[in-house]
């Protein structure tokens, strides 16, 4: 499926050149952390919001109406202490998660690491103050120094679930009940992981995680709701550090894609392929963000990443589940920092956004025509 998109940026308005969390204004994504693409959330209003975590906050810009084109923000969150890097999940109630390991000292100067989490119900409202959830060494604050970025997902009853990767290369996890408390931290075992660990969740409620190593992508499934994560079946494949990402493809399936490890190209794979598919030609960097919708009346798959030649955002779409047919990715836009994210607006279209290099927030949004055409950039 060919994707045409134009790539000509304009102003909505005036924005300076480099932002801080104390003037309003954005700065650059931490490249010693890995990018995300999940900071592009659809409120159950209908309403597009974004978020950049900065240090000592995240910062949020919403949409005015449905569909845009204007917005607000950006909002400063306060966060003091947090990672500039958030794993934000979505329940099917349109609350949204934001959660971020949290580096401060105690009052004898003890370091203290744990993870947090703020809660929005709804979208341009208050965010709920940061709560913790802690780590899996409450009595070993070196240890506790040295896990990963957190992972987040929403459970079909709307509990939360934290992932992190431990000290030992594998995963530990923690989830909270319908009461608000927490159960103890788990060890799932496994070792080796190289880079953040993905949570997603199929459409029949059960989570799956998905962490890279050096020669293969370990899995963890659930067979039945409410239970507990069992190793299941690895991926045969070097994916790049950082690159991992999932969507659901079909009734209880999950496909899950990275950049391979080699030659940076996008791959594809689910359980009932014996190998990945290759998706593209041409390298990029970070993960993929993924929409599936659809597109002329046909059920696609919407791929966007960062362009490893050029540093622009690439968009890509093919029939879901149908990668035999490959895909051909198009720049658009100018280069971005970070990884680009999808969504779909009030209006139905597909919406990919992306930071400058000048750490300005861009917005273009499909064309009201057949195909994947994008309309010009906009500068929030």
């Amino acid at each position: 499926m060919t994707v045409w998109s134009a790539r000509r940026s304009r102003r909505t308005e005036d924005v300076p050149s480099r932002r801080s969390a104390a003037s309003g204004a954005t700065p650059l994504p931490d490249a010693s952390l890995p990018a995300t693409t999940d900071w592009l959330v659809r409120g159950k209003d209908g309403r597009l919001t974004a978020y950049a975590p900065v240090e000592g906050a995240v910062l949020r810009w919403t949409e005015q109406h449905p569909g845009g084109p204007g917005w607000t923000g950006p909002e400063t969150i306060p966060a003091p202490g947090i990672d500039p890097h958030l794993s934000i999940a979505q329940g099917a109630d349109g609350y949204v998660h934001l959660v971020a390991l949290r580096r401060t000292r105690l009052a004898d100067g003890t370091p203290a690491t744990d993870v947090v989490f703020a809660l929005q119900y709804q979208s341009g409202l208050a965010v709920r103050d940061w709560a913790v959830v802690g780590n899996p060494y409450p009595n070993d604050p070196e240890l506790a120094g040295r896990i990963g970025p957190p992972a987040a997902v929403v459970d079909s009853e709307g509990s939360l679930h934290v992932f992190v990767r431990n000290v030992g290369g594998g995963i530990c996890g923690r989830a909270s009940v319908p009461s608000g408390k927490w159960n103890k931290w788990a060890d799932l075992k496994g070792s080796g992981i190289t880079g953040p660990i993905r949570a997603s969740i199929t459409s029949e409620g059960l989570m799956e995680l998905v962490a890279p190593t050096e020669d293969h992508v370990l899995r963890w499934t659930q067979e039945t709701k409410g239970v507990k994560f069992v190793r299941a079946e690895d991926v045969p494949a070097r994916a790049e550090a950082g690159s991992l990402s999932s969507e659901r493809t079909g009734p209880g399936r999950l496909t899950h894609y990275w950049h391979d490890a080699e030659d940076g190209t996008v791959r594809a794979w689910r359980p009932s392929d014996k190998a990945p598919s290759a998706l593209g030609s041409g390298a990029g960097t970070g993960p993929v963000a993924l929409l599936r919708t659809a597109v002329d009346g046909h059920d696609c798959t919407i791929m966007a990443r960062r362009d490893a030649a050029t540093g622009r955002p690439a968009l890509a779409a093919y029939p879901t589940e149908d990668e035999a047919l490959g895909a051909t990715w198009t720049l658009t836009g100018e280069p971005c920092a970070g990884a680009p994210a999808l969504a779909v607006d009030g209006r139905g279209r597909v919406v990919m956004a992306a930071f400058g290099t000048d750490g300005t927030l861009r917005v273009a949004r499909q064309k009201p025509e057949p195909g994947l055409a994008l309309e010009a950039w906009q500068r929030v």
